[in-house]
């Protein structure tokens, strides 16, 4: 799939992307990180634009194999394959080693995944980095409250912690993540309160000590605190505006120029203002809005126009519509396993809430998808499990 990328953009003079904004921005802060410059882009320079994460990983790859695009693309298929093994990690976890194997092998063949694993944009990471938070959670909440298990506890609440915000520096709508997790570890320790408390306060420290970096480096830059970026603003008035659709469309930012009479982050208040403002006065066209992107999240096929050609839509959808079947049967099967089902569908159900708000389309899913596969392996495995059950016990076989 690299090659192939690679070999498309060559024939294109003057592309260096398949999604250019993003990939570009990525790319340049990545170069600013293994050059020793200020991590800003743009002019006036944005400072807070991108979370650090993924810019980190390409300045890594960069570092060791240089500043090309073709051998950087190698580098984040191999990120794909680890996402493979964590979710294998993370199938054998929650149910046992099968279930484990049949979910790697679907995200191994689906074409969506493996073709954004070579693109220069984060949600692969971010898959692996989120897979690797549920994996350590899952161990967490399979842990007995007692004084036996009291250590282990804390040090995977810890841990749990930690990984969390390694993924939240990769994407910051994770954030939101770290308050659910806290009240379904509080509600769900019955019995257990004080104990659960001890572990959610735990799980609260280690995420906060790894934000630390972050915050201080921004406070020193913007003279506030700020715990994500400052685009949440222009990106929810994106999603909250009297032209909005559901899709992204940021020409308003270019043609308003407001950075050239305010900061970035007065900028970033300005824009959230009046997303707002908006909201609160068309509630109406909020609604209609809602809906045009939950069907953007939900669609099988990309949303962007560079992808509509019907074998991009065939080769997207051939995978996903069974899979989706497959996780609807796995989840009326495992309907009392409810580490299962939150595991594999919260994720799904909390990034589509967030596009509610936010633009929405397949990339903003696709993360998601990853654990909803192990849930696809189970019904997968039940279904033929079934059948075969069937074929032994029919009539002279």
């Amino acid at each position: 799939m690299a090659v192939y990328v690679q070999r498309q953009l060559d024939q294109q003079p003057g592309r260096t992307y398949v999604i250019e904004g993003d990939a570009d921005g990525y790319w340049k802060l990545a170069q600013c990180l293994i050059r020793g410059k200020d991590y800003s882009i743009y002019h006036p320079p944005r400072r807070v634009l991108r979370m650090p994460g993924f810019p980190l990983f390409l300045a890594g790859a960069m570092s060791v194999i240089g500043e090309d695009h073709f051998r950087v693309r190698l580098v984040l298929a191999l990120s794909g394959v680890f996402a493979c093994f964590v979710v294998y990690l993370l199938g054998k976890e929650l149910v046992n080693e099968t279930i484990g194997i049949i979910a790697a092998a679907l995200v191994a063949v689906s074409p969506v995944m493996a073709g954004f694993s070579v693109l220069f944009l984060s949600e692969t990471l971010f898959a692996v980095a989120m897979l690797i938070s549920l994996w350590v959670l899952v161990k967490l909440l399979k842990t007995r409250f007692g004084t036996e298990d009291q250590f282990r506890g804390s040090l995977l609440a810890f841990l749990t912690g930690i990984s969390l915000a390694a993924a939240f520096y990769v994407r910051p709508s994770w954030l939101l993540i770290l308050p659910v997790i806290v009240v379904i570890l509080v509600i769900s320790a019955k019995g257990y309160r004080t104990a659960a408390m001890q572990r959610a306060l735990v799980m609260t420290l280690g995420f906060a000590l790894m934000l630390v970096p972050w915050v201080y480096r921004n406070y020193r830059v913007t003279g506030h605190f700020v715990p994500t970026t400052l685009w949440a603003g222009p990106s929810l008035y994106d999603g909250l505006n009297p032209k909005a659709t559901g899709d992204s469309d940021m020409t308003f930012f270019d043609q308003e120029n407001v950075l050239n009479e305010m900061s970035e982050y007065e900028m970033n208040q300005h824009y959230t203002r009046r997303a707002v403002a908006y909201a609160e006065q068309h509630p109406g066209h909020v609604m209609q809005l809602m809906g045009a992107k939950l069907l953007r999240y939900w669609k099988p096929w990309p949303n962007a126009p560079q992808f509509q050609s019907f074998w991009m839509m065939l080769a997207v959808s051939v995978i996903f519509v069974p899979v989706m079947l497959f996780a609807l049967y796995g989840a009326w099967v495992s309907r009392n396993q409810y580490l299962l089902l939150l595991i594999t569908l919260g994720p799904l159900i909390y990034f589509s809430m967030i596009h509610l708000i936010f633009v929405s389309s397949l990339r903003y899913r696709l993360p998601a998808e990853y654990s909803l596969y192990i849930l696809s392996a189970v019904g997968i495995y039940h279904l033929f499990l079934n059948l075969k059950q069937r074929k032994e016990i029919t009539p002279g076989q």
